[in-house]
């Protein structure tokens, strides 16, 4: 059978204000209603937590922000986004960026935890932190210290047959290296994968 799914419509909403560029994503056009109220409700509340969390860190004045979008994946049903919020505020030395993954199933909506993509007792988050590990190693990444873990609430997208791990700014890293980043490839955990999640979709052949 052909998992063939049409890519769904991405709407960009723009707002702006004197020190605000948002431009954010929102779907059109679902098979079901509930399902499209489900995705864009979620996006929508992923900004504003991400707006809660900037106003903790640029505790400055007059804040300045920007809001932008990645598409990672949009095939065989699955939608995966990288939302991303820049903001500095006056007198703060630097500007401070969050970023948040989000993959639903555009068929019902559902919003993918990390859990989500594996099999039950498959021991997924001590399988992923030492493939985490060994690209820290691999990449020769400044770490702050040796505690490197994946929660099940781990920040995470999907893009090209590859699960991408992502962590906060200061998280692990100095802040000069950014928002560290992992790929790892889909058929390396074919093993332990959900044979009805995400994943197993995307290591699907192409019929």
């Amino acid at each position: 059978m052909s998992l063939y799914e049409p890519p769904v419509q991405i709407q960009t909403l723009t707002y702006r204000t004197p020190n605000a560029l948002i431009q954010y994503p929102q779907v059109r056009g679902l098979a079901s209603q509930q399902a499209e109220h489900k995705i864009n409700h979620n996006i929508v509340m992923a900004l504003q937590e991400m707006e809660r969390q900037q106003q903790s860190v640029q505790s400055g004045s007059n804040p300045e922000m920007t809001v932008h979008f990645e598409i990672k994946t949009n095939e065989r049903g699955i939608l995966s986004l990288m939302l991303s919020n820049y903001t500095y505020s006056t007198p703060m030395a630097h500007g401070y960026t969050v970023a948040k993954g989000l993959t639903f199933c555009t068929a019902t909506g559902q919003l993918y935890r990390l859990g989500d993509l594996f099999k039950p007792g498959s021991n997924y988050e001590a399988v992923l932190a030492a493939e985490v590990k060994r690209q820290i190693k691999e990449r020769d990444l400044p770490v702050l210290d040796n505690s490197v873990t994946v929660q099940s609430d781990q920040d995470f997208y999907l893009a090209d047959k590859a699960l991408v791990l992502f962590y906060p700014l200061y998280a692990i890293t100095p802040y000069y290296v950014g928002l560290p980043m992992f790929p790892i490839s889909v058929y390396s955990l074919q093993p332990i994968i959900a044979e009805d999640g995400p994943l197993a979709v995307l290591t699907a052949g192409v019929v």
